[in-house]
């Protein structure tokens, strides 16, 4: 007996029907509509370049204060629900003070350092408990229409942090004031793996069994270094870290950032969060980022905008302009597609990307790829193609595509060649703009003219290096 396909009370095999085609009108998004798809797709390629990055974030008592917490838990829970292993640095400086004046106790500073005798120490302890439970008990709601709706998460503390004491100092003794002495990578390293979020206080113990009050910027910076952490972010009381005239710097490389220490130009508070900075990033820390607690989102708007918030540190100049690996193909893919989609560009295979990838030239930004272009010589010619020269629409308006032009006509000067060619169909003006001038296809070189794209039929627009 043989397998039959069902046949239905009309006598037609289902095996058989094949659909009519059908001709499906696109549906024009609402205004509202694309502005959000357009940022998601802007925002993808930072989502998948911080998938199982570790970020230590420490933040002061001041924003607890501010009444922020919920904000900060509810923007930490999306980083950790995208993959980000997240390691947590409170501090409880302003909730120490409360203490102390319930308790009538009066304490000194010393060049900004509390000196912590008991008392002091105790209401440290108060202080640093109380708030370790707040922070604990903000990540376990999940109350319906919040952002922490659904949320899965644990918040583990210990003692991860080994303290010792400062000492004398000037004649000074700092008692139960510590600075971090070694902190446990390895537990902490375990309950990231296990996705867990780290929790940690400005609480230090000696092997000795003493307890130590710390600065959250020591315990942080340390941690960071520690771990090897790909970000440390300071969110603070402060805009960002300023220029000489009070201009926000939104982008420090560590050199400056060195430089600024030195002239004693930076205000006490700022000074003190750079020192701690330089510090990691000399450990091993790759980016710093200083950023305010009073803008709602801060964090957001510091790592998914091209701009950032704040003030990012790095090593080196934060964006660069240089020649293409295969790392960069899923860079680049992400910048044509869109362009592809909508017709400007003609499409491309990733295998063709791959094998024409010693071509393009990229512009980076922490990490992630901005802009790109591809120059395809023609020696015998005395010509080259200026090809897919793309500029995210986050990054437009900031001159990239003016440095990649500029690149690619130093490149084809270098190979000796006499002109620079593109084909366009939208973006004509651009181009005659910075000097190029309208061809035809008998301009073209042999072998480019035999691969146009007569269906498209694109403007040649040629320029004189």
């Amino acid at each position: 007996m043989t397998a039959r396909s069902p046949v239905p009370a009309s006598g037609v095999s289902l095996a058989a029907h094949t659909p009519a085609p059908v001709d499906v009108a696109p549906i024009p998004p609402t205004p509202e509509q694309q502005q959000f798809v357009d940022w998601l797709r802007e925002v993808a390629p930072y989502i998948h370049a911080f998938r199982d990055k570790t970020f230590v974030i420490g933040f002061g008592g001041e924003l607890v204060k501010a009444d922020m917490l919920g904000a900060l838990v509810n923007d930490v829970a999306l980083l950790h629900a995208m993959g980000m292993r997240i390691v947590l640095v409170h501090g409880s400086r302003p909730q120490v003070e409360e203490q102390l004046a319930l308790r009538s106790v009066q304490t000194q500073f010393v060049d900004g350092v509390r000196v912590t005798d008991a008392a002091a120490l105790e209401s440290a302890k108060e202080a640093s408990g109380e708030l370790r439970l707040d922070i604990e008990a903000a990540f376990s709601q999940g109350l319906p229409n919040t952002p922490m709706a659904g949320a899965r998460m644990s918040v583990v503390s210990g003692n991860f942090v080994t303290a010792r004491p400062v000492g004398i100092v000037n004649g000074v003794d700092f008692q139960h004031t510590g600075l971090v002495r070694k902190i446990d990578a390895e537990s902490i390293q375990h309950s990231l793996s296990n996705r867990k979020i780290v929790l940690l206080s400005p609480l230090g113990f000696s092997p000795t069994g003493q307890a130590f009050n710390l600065s959250m910027e020591d315990v942080a910076a340390n941690t960071a270094t520690a771990l090897k952490a790909d970000k440390l972010i300071f969110i603070t009381e402060l805009p960002g870290i300023m220029d000489r005239v009070g201009k926000l710097q939104q982008d420090l490389s560590m050199e400056t950032a060195i430089e600024r220490l030195r002239d004693g130009s930076l205000s006490h508070d700022t000074a003190y969060y750079l020192q701690h900075i330089v510090k990691a990033m000399r450990g091993g820390v790759r980016r710093a980022h200083v950023i305010p607690f009073a803008l709602d989102g801060s964090i957001l708007l510091e790592l998914f905008l091209h701009d950032g918030v704040g003030t990012m540190v790095s090593h080196t100049d934060l964006e660069y302009l240089r020649e293409a690996t295969l790392d960069d193909v899923g860079g680049i893919v992400s910048l044509i597609e869109p362009l592809e989609a909508d017709g400007t560009l003609v499409p491309r295979e990733r295998r063709l990307l791959e094998r024409d990838i010693a071509n393009f030239s990229v512009i980076e930004h922490d990490g992630i790829i901005f802009g790109c272009v591809a120059l395809y010589p023609y020696p015998k010619d005395g010509m080259a193609e200026m090809a897919c020269l793309i500029v995210s629409p986050d990054s437009q308006g900031t001159g990239d595509g003016e440095r990649l032009l500029k690149h690619t006509e130093v490149r084809a000067r270098a190979l000796g060649l006499k002109r620079l060619f593109v084909l366009t169909t939208r973006t004509e003006h651009w181009f005659l703009k910075r000097g190029f001038v309208r061809a035809s296809v008998d301009d073209l070189p042999e072998d480019r003219r035999k691969l146009y794209n007569w269906q498209r039929r694109s403007m040649v627009l040629m320029k004189k290096l």
